[in-house]
């Protein structure tokens, strides 16, 4: 858009940049070929050349590029400006030779790059560190515009040399490119040894606050291979956590979270996680933005490091103020670090929340002190009576929420608290959501022996069978077995559980659903004393241990403290484009325990011509990861001798698994009420051939005569 034999003489007069503002914006509207935005921008470079600072206007002319119109797009005229560039590479001023590589580095145009190459070259090593320092972040920009000329061109070594450069401001850039060019999925792999990490460590103290963050992030490609080198290099670094930038503080507890999985001195660890633990607290202090990354990722930490803020749960009590992202945040790390010590002042700031005016918080509080119970033993009995007091309140989202806990509680402590049953079956009216429906069924099909008119509950609970959710369905048709089996003598139960089959093989198109009817049904047909045992066998004892993260999965996520990849609880890799994944590297000194999960990241191969010889750390080692032997599942209970059910001693969390947490736990029923198969008497003598016809007249959904049979 350059002047051409005085036509556009006539743009060169002086303008405001709100007038130019105003056209570009007036002239969107009504411009369909372009010619109004063509003469702006032209006023626009014409001002530029008369020394006019147009910066203000520059997101304005960027969403200009996006207009289909040659003239406006064309760069075929940057050649003419190379020699200018070049020409200031030499200048004597090293603020101006920094700023002609820089913007050159920023024109990612073959013809710019091929005259910036050698010109970077001899800026790499100036005189001037103002002039390495950008020359660093250039090499970055370089392999981003063209890998293949970075590498062959050696810039890469170039910019490793620069790691042992006397200027600390000089080694963190250098240490920015070198991680901007290894976390690209097909750069070159940027490793440290010790040597490169103790002089990186002593740039550490001059550098600025972001030099320090660039620095010590860069320490994650260090692999101890003695325990000693990683406990002296955290003794050098844990000074860094009084530093008053939060980034910092940061990224100094992850490198220390990171060194302590190669220590062995118990006391170092300890005291470590001592120093972590006020600095993490001081964080709070800050807004409402900084405290919520602060409590993401210490929710992190004290699942790994439980000793860093065990002492610290009242900092963590929530103020009338907090976002309600702060106050489920904080929520969640006072359930963390309950235990026997403080369960009690813990429970009271619990029962003080479920009675705010958000309803979201009060769930979470209700359902806090639930899992508190299950958490701490000899804070059970008070959990359970702040449970009940809640419920009297009458609020309905109060008590779905207890209901829904108050099932674990009875599966974490069979026989204990079956007293409250009846309170539970007076709010039974008001539960209208699928999850606290589906608990209360749970309960009144578990406990049908110890409910008097469980099969009155049971017959009004299926009235409506068909207009509710799958996750309700699931636990009529559960709990509707589980009282046959309870209840055989009785023709109200007998007539209920044919109907609820009947519904669940014939009429219901999800198949979850029929196939666990269908299976219910034949269980039932074949042996029903077989089908007794399996559905209310016992089932293993409901714990915490699924709150946790795997170790494995925590290990690799805490590499990312400080970034979003701790705010999302996800690897960055998973929702970042193009993002190199981050995981412990095997070495002589890495803890059994964490070697045990060593999490194998997969790397895109990367062409021969593409490594870089010369000095600088080794290549890095392959991993050896041992396989994590399976978990011992305990044994499921031994069949009976008596019925030819094969598959009879499957675990019942197969048959009765109506929630997530179904197969952890669980009570085995009243045994009394079922007859041993030896016995000589048979509870289920006198059905009436209650489901004699079964084999003879099989179930088969309406309209669907043309499927396969089942069975």
């Amino acid at each position: 858009m350059a002047a051409q034999g005085g036509q556009d003489a006539k743009f060169f007069q002086r303008g405001k940049i709100q007038e130019f503002r105003a056209e570009l914006q007036a002239a969107e509207a009504k411009d369909k070929k372009f010619t109004k935005r063509k003469t702006v921008l032209k006023k626009i470079v014409a001002n530029i050349t008369m020394g006019n600072d147009m910066s203000p206007l520059f997101t304005d002319v960027v969403q200009c590029l996006g207009i289909p119109l040659l003239e406006i797009k064309k760069t075929e005229q940057i050649h003419l400006v190379i020699p200018s560039f070049l020409q200031d590479c030499n200048d004597r001023n090293p603020l101006i030779r920094a700023l002609a590589i820089r913007t050159m580095s920023y024109i990612p145009i073959p013809v710019v790059t091929e005259a910036l190459t050698e010109q970077l070259r001899h800026c790499l090593k100036d005189r001037d560190p103002y002039v390495r320092k950008t020359a660093a972040i250039c090499v970055a920009k370089l392999y981003t515009a063209d890998p293949r000329k970075a590498e062959k061109g050696g810039f890469v070594e170039m910019l490793r040399d620069l790691l042992l450069d006397s200027n600390a401001t000089v080694v963190s850039n250098a240490v920015a490119a070198l991680s901007e060019i290894g976390d690209r999925q097909d750069g070159v792999i940027f490793k440290l040894n010790l040597t490169v990490a103790n002089k990186l460590l002593a740039a550490l103290g001059e550098s600025s606050e972001w030099g320090q963050i660039y620095i010590l992030d860069s320490l994650l490609r260090y692999v101890p291979e003695r325990h000693t080198d990683a406990e002296l290099m955290a003794e050098r670094i844990i000074i860094h956590l009084q530093h008053a930038n939060s980034a910092v503080v940061l990224t100094t507890i992850k490198i220390l979270l990171y060194l302590m999985n190669y220590m062995e001195n118990r006391k170092l660890m300890d005291y470590i996680c001592k120093k972590m633990g006020p600095p993490l607290v001081t964080l709070l202090s800050s807004g409402p933005e900084v405290q919520y990354v602060a409590l993401r990722n210490i929710l992190l930490i004290i699942q790994r490091r439980p000793s860093v803020l065990k002492n610290d749960v009242k900092v963590f009590f929530c103020k009338y103020n907090d976002p309600i992202y702060v106050k489920l945040a904080k929520l969640e790390i006072m359930y963390r670090l309950a235990r026997e010590e403080n369960a009690r002042e813990v429970l009271a700031e619990l029962q003080e929340y479920a009675s705010e005016v958000d309803i979201d918080f009060v769930r979470k509080a209700v359902r806090s002190i639930g899992r508190l119970a299950i958490k701490v033993q000899p804070a059970a009995d008070a959990c359970i009576q702040a449970l009940l007091d809640l419920i009297e309140t009458k609020v309905t989202y109060v008590v779905q929420e207890a209901v829904i806990v108050i099932k674990d509680v009875f599966r974490r402590y069979p026989g204990k608290y079956e007293g409250i049953i009846p309170t539970l079956c007076e709010n039974l009216d008001a539960l209208d959501e699928p999850e606290s429906k589906a608990a209360m069924i749970w309960i009144v099909g578990q406990f049908a022996n110890r409910i008097d008119n469980a099969d009155e509950l049971m017959d009004d609970l299926t009235y409506t069978f068909m207009e509710e959710p799958v996750e309700v369905q699931l636990a009529l048709l559960t709990a509707a077995v589980k009282l046959f089996i309870y209840k055989a003598q009785s023709d109200t139960s007998k007539a209920l559980v044919h109907k609820v089959l009947k519904w669940a093989t014939e009429e219901v198109d999800n198949p979850d659903l029929r196939d666990r009817g269908f299976m219910y049904w034949r269980l039932l047909a074949i042996n029903p004393t077989v089908a007794g045992e399996i559905v209310l066998a016992e089932k293993p004892a409901i714990t915490t241990d699924s709150d946790r993260m795997d170790r494995g999965a925590l290990d690799q996520l805490l590499l990312h403290t400080g970034t979003l990849g701790s705010i999302y609880h996800k690897n960055p890799e998973t929702f970042i484009r193009n993002a190199a994944g981050k995981a412990l590297t095997d070495s002589p000194a890495l803890n059994p325990l964490s070697r045990q999960v060593l999490v194998p990241l997969s790397r895109p191969n990367i062409p021969p011509a593409i490594h870089v010889p010369g000095p600088g750390p080794p290549p890095p080692r392959e991993a050896s990861v041992s396989p994590v032997p399976p978990t011992a599942k305990p044994a499921p209970p031994a069949p009976p001798q008596t019925g030819d059910l094969i598959g009879a001693s499957s675990s019942a969390d197969t048959l009765d698994g109506e929630g997530e947490n179904e197969h952890e736990s669980g009570e085995h029923g009243d045994e009394d009420s079922l007859a041993s198969p030896s016995g000589s008497a048979d509870p289920y003598a006198n059905l009436d051939n209650a489901f004699g016809s079964y084999l003879a007249d099989e179930p088969k959904p309406q309209a669907d005569d043309h499927l396969t049979r089942l069975f």
